[in-house]
Protein backbone atom coordinates (compact mmCIF):
# COMPACT_ATOMS: atom_id res chain seq x y z
CA UNK A 1 0.00 0.00 0.00
CA UNK A 2 1.82 3.33 -0.97
CA UNK A 3 0.15 5.95 0.73
CA UNK A 4 1.72 9.15 3.07
CA UNK A 5 -1.58 9.32 4.73
CA UNK A 6 -1.73 8.70 8.85
CA UNK A 7 -3.38 8.60 11.76
CA UNK A 8 -1.34 11.22 14.45
CA UNK A 9 -1.82 9.80 17.31
CA UNK A 10 -3.74 12.28 19.26
CA UNK A 11 -7.40 12.93 19.94
CA UNK A 12 -9.04 16.44 19.48
CA UNK A 13 -12.13 18.41 20.64
CA UNK A 14 -14.67 18.78 17.72
CA UNK A 15 -15.42 22.22 19.68
CA UNK A 16 -12.52 23.70 20.90
CA UNK A 17 -9.99 21.76 19.20
CA UNK A 18 -8.01 20.84 22.16
CA UNK A 19 -5.19 17.63 21.60
CA UNK A 20 -5.12 15.15 23.72
CA UNK A 21 -2.38 11.80 23.35
CA UNK A 22 -3.70 8.55 22.34
CA UNK A 23 -5.33 6.92 24.24
CA UNK A 24 -6.72 9.46 26.84
CA UNK A 25 -8.95 7.13 28.40
CA UNK A 26 -10.08 9.13 30.94
CA UNK A 27 -11.75 10.87 28.06
CA UNK A 28 -13.41 7.89 26.04
CA UNK A 29 -16.98 8.17 26.79
CA UNK A 30 -16.93 11.54 28.06
CA UNK A 31 -15.70 13.97 25.69
CA UNK A 32 -13.59 17.33 26.47
CA UNK A 33 -13.28 18.15 30.01
CA UNK A 34 -12.91 21.45 29.13
CA UNK A 35 -16.26 21.74 27.22
CA UNK A 36 -17.76 19.49 29.60
CA UNK A 37 -17.03 22.32 32.07
CA UNK A 38 -18.32 25.34 29.93
CA UNK A 39 -21.71 23.08 29.64
CA UNK A 40 -21.78 22.37 25.98
CA UNK A 41 -20.04 18.71 26.42
CA UNK A 42 -18.13 17.56 22.80
CA UNK A 43 -16.75 14.87 21.73
CA UNK A 44 -13.00 14.16 21.05
CA UNK A 45 -11.85 12.56 17.60
CA UNK A 46 -8.95 11.24 15.96
CA UNK A 47 -6.82 13.45 14.25
CA UNK A 48 -4.91 12.50 11.03
CA UNK A 49 -2.51 13.89 8.52
CA UNK A 50 -4.05 13.12 4.74
CA UNK A 51 -1.95 13.61 1.91
CA UNK A 52 -3.50 13.85 -1.30
CA UNK A 53 -3.76 10.65 -3.56
CA UNK A 54 -4.76 9.06 -6.63
CA UNK A 55 -7.05 6.86 -5.33
CA UNK A 56 -8.92 5.71 -1.89
CA UNK A 57 -5.81 4.39 0.39
CA UNK A 58 -6.57 0.76 0.59
CA UNK A 59 -4.90 -2.71 1.56
CA UNK A 60 -7.13 -5.66 0.02
CA UNK A 61 -4.58 -8.08 2.11
CA UNK A 62 -6.41 -6.55 5.28
CA UNK A 63 -9.84 -7.72 6.46
CA UNK A 64 -13.17 -6.12 6.43
CA UNK A 65 -13.37 -2.35 6.30
CA UNK A 66 -9.82 -2.52 7.54
CA UNK A 67 -8.48 -2.62 3.87
CA UNK A 68 -8.83 1.28 4.83
CA UNK A 69 -6.42 1.10 7.74
CA UNK A 70 -4.22 3.85 6.90
CA UNK A 71 -7.50 6.30 7.37
CA UNK A 72 -8.10 4.25 10.48
CA UNK A 73 -6.49 5.13 14.34
CA UNK A 74 -4.66 2.12 14.62
CA UNK A 75 -1.06 1.01 14.89
CA UNK A 76 0.02 -1.01 11.79
CA UNK A 77 0.95 -3.85 13.88
CA UNK A 78 -2.24 -4.46 15.75
CA UNK A 79 -3.89 -7.22 14.78
CA UNK A 80 -7.48 -6.47 13.09
CA UNK A 81 -10.45 -8.04 15.29
CA UNK A 82 -12.81 -8.54 11.79
CA UNK A 83 -15.99 -10.92 11.32
CA UNK A 84 -16.16 -9.61 7.58
CA UNK A 85 -17.65 -6.22 7.98
CA UNK A 86 -17.67 -3.64 5.54
CA UNK A 87 -18.30 -4.08 1.85
CA UNK A 88 -22.33 -3.61 2.04
CA UNK A 89 -24.50 -3.48 -1.37
CA UNK A 90 -25.88 0.45 -2.66
CA UNK A 91 -29.05 -1.08 -3.72
CA UNK A 92 -31.02 1.65 -5.93
CA UNK A 93 -35.03 1.84 -4.80
CA UNK A 94 -36.43 2.97 -8.58
CA UNK A 95 -40.10 2.30 -7.58
CA UNK A 96 -39.32 5.07 -4.46
CA UNK A 97 -37.52 7.50 -6.57
CA UNK A 98 -40.06 7.64 -9.14
CA UNK A 99 -43.04 8.00 -6.53
CA UNK A 100 -41.09 10.44 -5.24
CA UNK A 101 -39.89 12.74 -8.04
CA UNK A 102 -36.30 11.74 -7.84
CA UNK A 103 -33.42 10.96 -9.70
CA UNK A 104 -32.26 8.01 -7.50
CA UNK A 105 -32.72 6.78 -4.34
CA UNK A 106 -30.30 4.37 -3.29
CA UNK A 107 -30.28 2.28 0.09
CA UNK A 108 -26.71 1.36 1.70
CA UNK A 109 -27.97 -1.58 3.36
CA UNK A 110 -26.02 -2.38 6.30
CA UNK A 111 -27.66 -5.19 7.54
CA UNK A 112 -25.53 -7.47 5.62
CA UNK A 113 -22.70 -7.14 8.18
CA UNK A 114 -21.89 -9.93 10.47
CA UNK A 115 -24.43 -9.05 13.32
CA UNK A 116 -27.11 -7.28 11.35
CA UNK A 117 -26.10 -3.52 11.35
CA UNK A 118 -23.61 -0.95 11.37
CA UNK A 119 -22.47 -0.88 14.47
CA UNK A 120 -20.17 -3.92 13.03
CA UNK A 121 -18.31 -1.07 11.92
CA UNK A 122 -17.59 0.61 15.26
CA UNK A 123 -17.09 -2.82 17.05
CA UNK A 124 -14.51 -4.02 14.79
CA UNK A 125 -12.17 -0.97 15.07
CA UNK A 126 -13.09 -0.29 18.52
CA UNK A 127 -12.59 -4.08 19.99
CA UNK A 128 -9.36 -4.17 17.39
CA UNK A 129 -8.48 -0.56 19.40
CA UNK A 130 -8.69 -2.49 22.89
CA UNK A 131 -6.75 -5.27 21.97
CA UNK A 132 -3.86 -2.76 21.05
CA UNK A 133 -4.63 -1.26 24.85
CA UNK A 134 -4.40 -4.68 26.50
CA UNK A 135 -7.56 -3.43 28.70
CA UNK A 136 -9.27 -5.69 30.94
CA UNK A 137 -12.41 -5.49 29.37
CA UNK A 138 -15.52 -3.76 27.47
CA UNK A 139 -18.08 -2.34 28.79
CA UNK A 140 -21.31 -0.65 26.71
CA UNK A 141 -24.41 0.86 27.57
CA UNK A 142 -27.24 -0.42 24.77
CA UNK A 143 -30.76 -1.13 23.58
CA UNK A 144 -29.36 -3.90 21.16
CA UNK A 145 -27.60 -3.27 17.91
CA UNK A 146 -24.45 -1.65 19.80
CA UNK A 147 -24.18 -3.93 22.56
CA UNK A 148 -24.17 -6.96 19.97
CA UNK A 149 -21.85 -5.43 17.88
CA UNK A 150 -20.00 -5.08 20.69
CA UNK A 151 -20.11 -8.84 22.33
CA UNK A 152 -19.75 -10.03 19.04
CA UNK A 153 -16.23 -8.86 18.47
CA UNK A 154 -15.15 -8.92 21.95
CA UNK A 155 -15.81 -12.91 21.54
CA UNK A 156 -13.89 -12.82 18.74
CA UNK A 157 -10.82 -10.93 20.96
CA UNK A 158 -11.31 -13.25 23.72
CA UNK A 159 -11.80 -10.17 25.50
CA UNK A 160 -14.61 -9.99 28.40
CA UNK A 161 -17.84 -7.98 27.51
CA UNK A 162 -20.35 -6.63 29.94
CA UNK A 163 -23.80 -4.92 28.23
CA UNK A 164 -25.90 -2.64 30.26
CA UNK A 165 -29.21 -2.39 29.02
CA UNK A 166 -32.63 -1.33 30.15
CA UNK A 167 -35.49 -3.55 30.77
CA UNK A 168 -37.39 -2.61 28.21
CA UNK A 169 -35.69 -3.77 24.55
CA UNK A 170 -37.63 -6.32 23.17
CA UNK A 171 -36.49 -9.84 24.39
CA UNK A 172 -34.63 -10.50 20.45
CA UNK A 173 -32.49 -7.55 21.52
CA UNK A 174 -31.40 -9.78 24.88
CA UNK A 175 -30.88 -12.70 22.82
CA UNK A 176 -28.66 -10.98 20.51
CA UNK A 177 -26.40 -9.27 23.08
CA UNK A 178 -26.29 -12.46 25.19
CA UNK A 179 -25.84 -14.99 22.51
CA UNK A 180 -22.17 -13.52 22.27
CA UNK A 181 -20.82 -14.39 25.24
CA UNK A 182 -21.61 -10.99 26.80
CA UNK A 183 -22.94 -10.48 30.41
CA UNK A 184 -25.99 -8.39 30.09
CA UNK A 185 -28.00 -6.88 33.02
CA UNK A 186 -30.87 -4.51 32.43
CA UNK A 187 -31.48 -1.35 34.22
CA UNK A 188 -35.08 0.45 34.64
CA UNK A 189 -34.12 4.26 34.02
CA UNK A 190 -31.51 4.68 31.23
CA UNK A 191 -29.40 7.10 32.82
CA UNK A 192 -28.24 4.58 35.35
CA UNK A 193 -26.63 3.04 32.85
CA UNK A 194 -23.97 5.77 32.32
CA UNK A 195 -23.31 6.15 35.82
CA UNK A 196 -22.50 2.52 36.86
CA UNK A 197 -20.38 2.40 33.35
CA UNK A 198 -18.34 5.41 34.61
CA UNK A 199 -17.64 3.64 38.19
CA UNK A 200 -16.48 0.65 35.84
CA UNK A 201 -14.33 2.85 33.78
CA UNK A 202 -12.96 5.35 36.70
CA UNK A 203 -12.34 1.91 39.18
CA UNK A 204 -11.84 -0.97 37.43
CA UNK A 205 -9.90 0.31 34.21
CA UNK A 206 -12.91 -1.32 31.58
CA UNK A 207 -12.99 0.65 28.33
CA UNK A 208 -16.32 2.40 27.36
CA UNK A 209 -17.39 1.12 24.24
CA UNK A 210 -20.17 3.40 24.36
CA UNK A 211 -20.68 6.99 26.01
CA UNK A 212 -21.29 7.51 29.33
CA UNK A 213 -21.59 11.37 29.54
CA UNK A 214 -24.26 12.86 30.61
CA UNK A 215 -26.24 14.61 28.59
CA UNK A 216 -24.40 12.16 26.00
CA UNK A 217 -21.33 13.35 23.52
CA UNK A 218 -21.25 10.44 21.85
CA UNK A 219 -19.08 6.50 21.63
CA UNK A 220 -15.68 5.76 22.08
CA UNK A 221 -13.74 8.10 19.40
CA UNK A 222 -11.61 5.42 17.61
CA UNK A 223 -15.27 3.18 17.02
CA UNK A 224 -16.61 6.74 15.46
CA UNK A 225 -13.99 6.25 12.64
CA UNK A 226 -15.18 3.21 11.45
CA UNK A 227 -18.09 4.81 10.25
CA UNK A 228 -15.97 6.93 8.10
CA UNK A 229 -15.89 3.59 5.49
CA UNK A 230 -19.05 4.04 5.31
CA UNK A 231 -18.38 7.31 2.65
CA UNK A 232 -15.45 5.70 1.12
CA UNK A 233 -17.96 2.90 0.27
CA UNK A 234 -21.02 5.07 -1.38
CA UNK A 235 -18.55 7.09 -3.66
CA UNK A 236 -16.79 3.95 -4.58
CA UNK A 237 -19.89 2.14 -5.75
CA UNK A 238 -21.75 5.51 -6.89
CA UNK A 239 -18.81 6.52 -8.80
CA UNK A 240 -19.36 9.91 -7.25
CA UNK A 241 -20.38 12.32 -4.32
CA UNK A 242 -24.43 11.67 -3.83
CA UNK A 243 -26.17 14.87 -3.10
CA UNK A 244 -27.77 13.48 0.17
CA UNK A 245 -27.40 11.58 2.70
CA UNK A 246 -30.13 10.44 5.00
CA UNK A 247 -29.04 8.82 8.82
CA UNK A 248 -31.39 7.56 11.07
CA UNK A 249 -29.63 9.08 14.89
CA UNK A 250 -29.37 9.18 18.51
CA UNK A 251 -26.01 10.72 19.62
CA UNK A 252 -24.87 10.50 15.99
CA UNK A 253 -21.85 8.61 16.29
CA UNK A 254 -22.84 7.00 12.30
CA UNK A 255 -23.58 10.55 11.03
CA UNK A 256 -19.92 12.04 12.46
CA UNK A 257 -18.48 9.10 11.31
CA UNK A 258 -20.03 9.28 7.67
CA UNK A 259 -19.11 13.43 7.53
CA UNK A 260 -15.25 12.52 8.49
CA UNK A 261 -15.34 9.68 5.80
CA UNK A 262 -16.37 12.10 2.98
CA UNK A 263 -14.48 14.90 4.26
CA UNK A 264 -11.39 12.68 4.42
CA UNK A 265 -12.18 11.75 0.55
CA UNK A 266 -11.93 15.79 -0.15
CA UNK A 267 -8.82 16.27 2.06
CA UNK A 268 -7.19 12.89 -0.35
CA UNK A 269 -8.59 14.81 -3.49
CA UNK A 270 -10.52 12.53 -4.35
CA UNK A 271 -13.71 14.48 -4.03
CA UNK A 272 -14.72 18.02 -4.55
CA UNK A 273 -17.24 18.51 -1.95
CA UNK A 274 -19.48 16.30 1.14
CA UNK A 275 -22.74 15.60 0.68
CA UNK A 276 -25.62 17.71 2.46
CA UNK A 277 -26.46 15.36 5.85
CA UNK A 278 -30.18 14.78 6.82
CA UNK A 279 -30.67 13.28 10.29
CA UNK A 280 -34.01 11.65 10.86
CA UNK A 281 -34.68 11.14 14.97
CA UNK A 282 -37.67 10.37 16.41
CA UNK A 283 -37.86 13.69 18.25
CA UNK A 284 -35.75 16.46 17.17
CA UNK A 285 -32.99 17.37 19.73
CA UNK A 286 -30.61 17.95 17.10
CA UNK A 287 -33.50 19.70 14.44
CA UNK A 288 -34.27 21.46 17.62
CA UNK A 289 -30.73 22.78 17.99
CA UNK A 290 -29.91 23.50 15.16
CA UNK A 291 -33.14 26.08 14.83
CA UNK A 292 -31.87 27.66 17.96
CA UNK A 293 -28.45 28.02 16.95
CA UNK A 294 -26.83 26.07 20.62
CA UNK A 295 -24.10 24.01 21.06
CA UNK A 296 -26.00 21.31 23.28
CA UNK A 297 -29.20 19.36 21.96
CA UNK A 298 -32.16 18.43 24.24
CA UNK A 299 -33.16 16.96 26.44
CA UNK A 300 -36.68 17.26 24.50
CA UNK A 301 -39.72 15.22 25.44
CA UNK A 302 -39.94 11.95 24.49
CA UNK A 303 -42.55 9.03 24.46
CA UNK A 304 -42.19 5.41 24.16
CA UNK A 305 -40.68 4.40 20.33
CA UNK A 306 -40.98 2.13 17.84
CA UNK A 307 -37.88 3.41 16.60
CA UNK A 308 -36.44 2.51 20.32
CA UNK A 309 -32.71 2.32 19.11
CA UNK A 310 -32.46 5.70 18.58
CA UNK A 311 -35.28 7.46 20.80
CA UNK A 312 -33.03 9.86 22.31
CA UNK A 313 -33.78 13.26 23.99
CA UNK A 314 -30.97 13.83 23.73
CA UNK A 315 -28.26 14.88 20.40
CA UNK A 316 -24.56 15.50 20.33
CA UNK A 317 -21.93 18.54 19.38
CA UNK A 318 -20.54 16.08 17.09
CA UNK A 319 -23.84 15.32 15.56
CA UNK A 320 -25.13 19.13 14.80
CA UNK A 321 -21.35 19.83 13.17
CA UNK A 322 -21.91 17.28 10.75
CA UNK A 323 -25.24 19.17 9.97
CA UNK A 324 -23.75 22.23 10.37
CA UNK A 325 -20.77 21.84 8.22
CA UNK A 326 -22.58 20.14 5.31
CA UNK A 327 -25.22 22.46 5.26
CA UNK A 328 -27.77 19.69 6.22
CA UNK A 329 -30.85 19.51 8.47
CA UNK A 330 -32.65 17.04 11.05
CA UNK A 331 -36.14 15.78 10.48
CA UNK A 332 -38.10 14.99 13.75
CA UNK A 333 -40.74 12.11 13.19
CA UNK A 334 -42.51 10.81 16.42
CA UNK A 335 -45.26 9.00 14.97
CA UNK A 336 -44.55 5.06 14.95
CA UNK A 337 -47.62 4.64 12.39
CA UNK A 338 -45.21 6.73 10.14
CA UNK A 339 -42.53 4.50 10.51
CA UNK A 340 -43.49 1.46 10.13
CA UNK A 341 -45.73 2.53 7.43
CA UNK A 342 -42.26 3.07 5.83
CA UNK A 343 -40.81 -0.08 6.89
CA UNK A 344 -43.56 -1.95 5.10
CA UNK A 345 -43.17 0.08 2.00
CA UNK A 346 -39.54 -0.44 1.76
CA UNK A 347 -40.51 -4.08 2.15
CA UNK A 348 -43.11 -3.75 -1.16
CA UNK A 349 -41.13 -1.31 -3.38
CA UNK A 350 -37.71 -2.76 -2.60
CA UNK A 351 -37.33 -6.28 -0.69
CA UNK A 352 -35.61 -4.38 1.97
CA UNK A 353 -36.55 -5.55 5.66
CA UNK A 354 -35.00 -2.62 7.81
CA UNK A 355 -35.66 -1.90 11.90
CA UNK A 356 -38.18 0.70 12.42
CA UNK A 357 -35.02 3.14 13.43
CA UNK A 358 -33.70 2.42 10.01
CA UNK A 359 -36.88 2.70 8.29
CA UNK A 360 -37.19 6.41 9.45
CA UNK A 361 -35.00 7.46 7.33
CA UNK A 362 -37.26 6.80 4.69
CA UNK A 363 -40.09 9.00 6.03
CA UNK A 364 -37.50 11.54 6.31
CA UNK A 365 -37.04 11.54 2.85
CA UNK A 366 -40.05 11.21 1.99
CA UNK A 367 -41.02 14.68 3.81
CA UNK A 368 -38.31 16.71 2.36
CA UNK A 369 -39.59 15.67 -1.17
CA UNK A 370 -42.86 16.44 -0.55
CA UNK A 371 -42.33 19.87 0.77
CA UNK A 372 -39.96 20.62 -2.21
CA UNK A 373 -36.29 20.50 -0.57
CA UNK A 374 -35.20 17.85 -2.48
CA UNK A 375 -34.33 19.17 -6.10
CA UNK A 376 -35.81 16.47 -9.04
CA UNK A 377 -32.67 15.92 -9.94
CA UNK A 378 -31.08 14.66 -6.69
CA UNK A 379 -29.19 11.51 -6.03
CA UNK A 380 -30.13 10.29 -2.49
CA UNK A 381 -28.61 7.67 -0.09
CA UNK A 382 -30.82 6.61 3.15
CA UNK A 383 -28.54 4.43 5.13
CA UNK A 384 -30.37 1.61 6.20
CA UNK A 385 -28.64 1.08 9.76
CA UNK A 386 -30.39 -2.55 10.60
CA UNK A 387 -32.60 -5.52 9.83
CA UNK A 388 -36.19 -5.60 10.60
CA UNK A 389 -35.33 -9.10 12.56
CA UNK A 390 -34.12 -7.14 15.34
CA UNK A 391 -37.82 -6.56 16.25
CA UNK A 392 -40.25 -8.65 14.02
CA UNK A 393 -43.29 -8.10 17.14
CA UNK A 394 -43.43 -4.69 15.90
CA UNK A 395 -43.80 -5.42 12.30
CA UNK A 396 -46.14 -8.20 12.85
CA UNK A 397 -49.26 -5.95 14.91
CA UNK A 398 -48.90 -4.05 11.27
CA UNK A 399 -50.06 -6.96 9.60
CA UNK A 400 -52.98 -9.32 8.79
CA UNK A 401 -53.35 -12.83 10.32
CA UNK A 402 -52.29 -15.71 8.13
CA UNK A 403 -55.44 -17.38 6.71
CA UNK A 404 -55.90 -21.05 7.17
CA UNK A 405 -57.42 -22.36 3.77
CA UNK A 406 -58.52 -25.26 2.33
CA UNK A 407 -56.36 -26.57 -0.27
CA UNK A 408 -58.47 -26.23 -3.32
CA UNK A 409 -58.68 -23.06 -5.98
CA UNK A 410 -62.03 -22.52 -5.09
CA UNK A 411 -60.83 -21.31 -1.40
CA UNK A 412 -58.01 -19.74 -2.68
CA UNK A 413 -59.83 -17.46 -5.05
CA UNK A 414 -61.90 -16.82 -1.81
CA UNK A 415 -59.16 -15.26 0.37
CA UNK A 416 -57.39 -13.81 -2.49
CA UNK A 417 -60.35 -11.91 -3.32
CA UNK A 418 -60.58 -13.68 -6.46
Amino acid sequence: MTTASRYLGRLACLRCSAAYPDPSLELVGRGCPACEKDGAPANVLPSYDLAPAGRPPADPAQPGLFRHRSLLPLRDTTPAVSLGEGGTPLVALPRTAERLGLREVLVKDETRNPTWSYKDRLAAVAVTKAVELGVEAVVVASTGNHGAAVAAYAARADLPCVILTVASVPSTMKTLMQVYGARVVALEHPRDRWRLMRQLVEERGWLAMSGHADPPVGSIPYGVDGYKTIAYEIVADLGRVPDHVVVPVAYADGLAGIWRGFADLVALGLADRTPVLVAAEPFGPHGAALAAGTDTAGPVAVAPSVAFSIASPYGTFQGLTALRVTGGRAVPVPEDARVLDAQGRLGREAGLYLEASSAIGLVAVEELAGAGALPADATVVLVGTSTGLKDVGATAATLPPVAVVEPTLAALDRELGG
